[in-house]
């Protein structure tokens, strides 16, 4: 593997610093036990170039990720910087349709959690019985399978199904969210993927589940960009990266 200095020196400061907020994305995936193995993906847009992406190195668990591991691919799939490493295929379909289709999307997370893949099994999918469940509620389409996602064909109703919005249930498959910053996508992800947790408990209990009443839903966004001081994700993003250096801070290497 190419070491930090040598990738380092290849690329600006400003994808360095992209590469450490992704790597640590991918540290934060494993803290709150979202990983599945090696089988999931979080890429980001590289600044300065919008046909390029970074994206994991496949077979490296999300504990193991750094800045300098990250692959750097075209739209085409092709490898910017070598590495020894290959990409997920159907990693690569799902990522490249979004960043092409998007340029709003500077990062899009995907997961393959318990929780997340029981509720896009579900007919009414995420309902909104919850607090937490009304912000991505407000942004959030739905996707129907298809299969392992390597048909290239799949990419237009793929980009369809998400429009422009920050959320996307893949039916029977797991949740994605997209966001301008790796922030971003990741707090849009801790809210859809702990909806799905509550709703699946709530589920459990065998009750008569209160939906919260629609003109509620309705005024959500303006409610949620007072909640987060209109930062977004980079209200909690400084205080999350402290959260891993206590940790393990190799995320930067």
């Amino acid at each position: 593997m190419m070491t930090n200095a040598s990738i380092r020196s290849q690329v600006s400061d400003e994808e360095w610093q992209v590469r450490t907020d992704l790597a640590a994305c991918y540290r934060a995936i494993a803290l709150y036990g979202w990983d599945d193995l090696v089988f999931t993906h979080v890429s980001a847009r590289v600044p300065g170039a919008a046909d390029h992406f970074l994206i994991n190195a496949y077979g490296l668990m999300f504990e193991e990720i750094t800045a300098s591991s990250l692959i750097k691919v075209d739209l085409n799939g092709d490898k910017v910087i070598d590495s020894p490493f290959d990409i997920n295929p159907a990693g690569f379909v799902i990522h490249s349709a979004i960043h092409e289709a998007r340029h709003d999307a500077g990062c899009v997370l995907h997961t393959h959690t318990r929780a997340g893949i029981a509720v896009s099994a579900q007919a009414d999918g995420l309902l909104p019985i919850s607090q937490v469940s009304l912000f991505p509620y407000a942004t959030l389409g739905y996707h129907s399978y298809e299969g392992v996602a390597l048909n290239e064909d799949e990419k237009p109703r793929l980009v369809a199904d998400l429009g422009d919005k920050h959320a996307l249930i893949l039916r029977n498959h797991g949740l994605l969210t997209t966001g301008e910053t790796v922030a971003d996508a990741f707090l849009m992800m801790y809210v859809l993927e702990t909806a799905c947790q509550i709703q699946v408990m709530a589920q459990s209990s065998g009750g008569e589940l209160i939906q919260v009443p629609p003109p509620i839903v309705e005024g959500i966004k303006a409610q949620a960009a007072e909640v987060t001081r209109g930062l977004g994700g980079a209200l909690i993003w400084p205080g999350l990266l402290r959260k891993l250096e206590r940790r393990d801070a190799s995320f930067r290497d």
